[in-house]
């Protein structure tokens, strides 16, 4: 297969330049390592899989003799399985002026996080890869982060197609990840299954000491009755027969694992009575199509889901992008005991961007007079909008417009 550029990929180059060693995280055949040896072709860079057994072993019992054997600059794979690298790796570090030295991927967990932040603290940049956005799909890797004034927006839409719901859905059902791509239905759905048995379950055994699989597969289906939705770990718990407190762990296991996404509600000193439960998704709506058991494109795209699927999808389209900006990026939603609510608060250098997500070409105006909301929270209100399936952006107000889902 013809590889597919990464936005993660001039983001990895940028943190190389300065830092000793870069470490890509991410769920399981997102690309960490495709990416990784795409970028290493043509230098002199030792590559080290620790799915290999003898490997893994050696790195294991004798780390020194490792870096012997195999020495840097290096990239090394699925290095979760072997911690104890991490004391060598900063041993030598410490001992080179070199950047570069040690590219490193790992399935992502917090057992993972911890170990190379304690060990490698000012040593290691750490970076998430997800699944393909619909702009890697398109070629359109380059773009970078959205402006949303009218003309960076119309400026940016040159680079797509009109906004069309049969592309949006395709997109939607196909998901992201690398392997699928130029799948049929058929060989999809068993690329699920088997992701499912052979990734998420092995991990969840090897990596989080979960023994009862059953359980945790019913949780994991359990999720996706709350896609685009608060999460409830009480249904979560009865539907997975566990606890509460078992369920509420296992959720943050497939959040660990970069399977789902919770988003914090927005909190501002200011603004009384906002609820603190957040918000589910999952990071690849191909896997979310699969579990939800959708046979086709059709049948999601008119099905009684079909808006927290296109919901879920704008945000996990955001978190790709987010993830390889140049800006930080602060992703919110609003909602109070009132039930008033905005979907996605931006949170950019002090300034607020309201957005409203919406499945219809031209949605009721006043979907954004939600937006006043915020103007008790002393804090600058940008440019939002309501994303939609307008063919182009057009203008609501001064500061507001309709955006075509598919530009961002």
């Amino acid at each position: 297969m013809e590889y597919i550029k990464r936005e993660l990929e001039r983001k990895f180059l940028a943190m190389n330049a300065v830092f000793k060693a870069v470490m890509v995280t991410g769920a399981r055949q997102v690309g960490k390592s495709t990416m990784l040896k795409k970028l290493a072709a043509g230098e002199n860079r030792t590559y080290v899989n620790l799915d290999n057994s003898r490997d893994r072993e050696l790195a294991k019992s004798d780390p020194g003799l490792f870096f012997q054997t195999y020495k840097p600059p290096i990239l090394i794979d699925e290095v979760q399985k072997a911690p104890e690298l991490f004391e060598y790796i900063k041993m030598l570090c410490d001992e080179s002026d070199e950047t570069g030295l040690f590219w490193l991927t790992g399935s992502e967990s917090k057992k993972l996080l911890k170990e190379a932040r304690d060990s490698l603290a000012g040593r290691i940049c750490i970076l998430k890869m997800f699944s393909l956005s619909q702009r890697e799909k398109r070629g359109r890797s380059e773009l970078g982060e959205i402006g949303f004034t009218f003309d960076a927006l119309t400026e940016r839409a040159k680079n797509f197609p009109d906004n069309n719901i049969q592309d949006v859905y395709a997109h939607i059902w196909e998901g992201g990840m690398p392997g699928t791509i130029g799948m049929t239905d058929e060989q999809r759905m068993e690329y699920y299954e088997s992701y499912i048995e052979t990734y998420l379950m092995r991990d969840a055994v090897d990596d989080n000491g979960i023994s009862d699989t059953e359980g945790f597969r019913k949780v994991l289906r359990a999720c996706t009755a709350f896609a685009g939705n608060l999460v409830n770990y009480s249904d979560i718990a009865q539907a997975g027969s566990v606890s509460v407190p078992t369920a509420k762990e296992w959720v943050k296991v497939l959040q660990s694992m970069g399977i789902v996404y919770l988003m914090e509600p927005f909190s501002n000193n200011e603004l009384k009575r906002l609820i603190k439960t957040p918000k589910l998704y999952f990071c690849d709506t191909g896997l979310l199509a699969y579990l939800s058991m959708w046979t086709s494109k059709d049948t999601l795209m008119n099905g009684a889901a079909s808006g927290h699927f296109f919901e879920n999808y704008v945000v996990s389209e955001f978190l790709r992008m987010y993830s390889c900006s140049k800006s930080k990026m602060n992703m919110t939603f609003y909602r109070d005991t009132n039930q008033k609510e905005i979907d996605i608060i931006l949170e950019e250098n002090g300034i607020l961007h309201p957005l409203e997500i919406k499945k219809a070409s031209n949605p009721e105006k006043r979907a954004v007079n939600s937006f006043r909301l915020l103007e008790k929270s002393s804090m600058k209100i940008g440019e939002g909008g309501i994303i939609c399936m307008t063919e182009k952006p057009y203008p609501l107000d001064g500061k507001n417009n309709y955006i075509p889902c598919n530009i961002i």
